[in-house]
């Protein structure tokens, strides 16, 4: 594979300088309001016109540079256009240009909708992984405080869904508090970026008829296996409670 990094000249700072006169700027200086989607415009105009499948993008930090925007911008720049199947992120390679069909070309909505379902559908599979664990964990190192808290989320949440919310933020924090219960920090913050990745998923499922509802049974069940301290029944209840929600929202997409 090779790095297209030289090709991308233009006004840069740090080791890219030297390249300033060598060649034309591919970019321009983003300008708009809704900058990722400037950005993703650009990029895209790189790879139609310059790039093979295979070639490397240049990292998140020297497109920052090139076209004087945050490193965020970039990344949901980089996402969008995952999400379209122009690219893809490789562990330790970079982000790489796929081998696009006349279909993806023809149909990016399409395409992006499938591709969707296949990220959302690897971060359930995540979630299963990850939180059944916790919840046993949480079964054996939860506080009384923590009980406590658990137990005022899921009165909010019923709360809320009286009212004819869908209680999305509470829905978000008993899933947190479990998390937090299981005494972990590192796991914490892994939880957080999940959390951030599954938002606009978790909003539109929590909008199916019948999902609230069963979303806040899910939560009783795993708060009364965790009371317990019966960390075998609140792995399995937690499981249960994934598996539910992922029937409901890759039927959705």
């Amino acid at each position: 594979m090779r790095s297209i990094l030289p090709s991308l000249a233009g006004p840069l700072i740090g080791p890219l300088a030297e390249m300033t006169t060598a060649t034309k700027p591919e970019f321009e200086v983003v300008r708009r309001n809704r900058l990722y989607e400037e950005v993703a415009k650009q990029i895209e105009r790189l790879i139609l016109k310059k790039l093979q499948p295979g070639d490397k993008l240049p990292s998140e930090r020297d497109l920052a540079e090139m076209l004087r925007v945050s490193r965020g911008s970039i990344r949901d720049a980089i996402r969008s256009l995952e999400l379209l199947g122009l690219v893809e992120a490789r562990q330790g390679t970079g982000t790489i240009v796929r081998q696009t069909s006349t279909e993806t070309l023809a149909n990016p909505f399409a395409n992006a909708l499938k591709r969707r379902k296949e990220l959302v559908g690897e971060l359930l599979d995540f979630r299963k992984m990850l939180e059944p664990p916790l919840a046993a964990r949480a079964a054996t190192h939860a506080s009384p405080e923590e009980l406590i808290e658990m137990e005022d989320i899921l009165r909010r949440q019923e709360e809320r869904q009286r009212q004819g919310d869908a209680a999305v933020a509470e829905d978000s924090e008993f899933h947190y508090s479990v998390a937090l219960a299981s005494d972990n920090s590192v796991v914490l913050k892994v939880i957080d970026v999940l959390m951030d990745l599954l938002r606009d998923t978790r909003a539109r499922s929590l909008q199916v008829e019948g999902r609230p509802q069963k979303s806040l049974t899910g939560h009783r069940r795993i708060l009364a296996a965790i009371k317990r301290h019966d960390a075998e029944a609140a792995k399995n209840a937690m499981r249960r409670h994934l598996e539910d929600v992922e029937e409901i929202v890759l039927n959705k997409f």
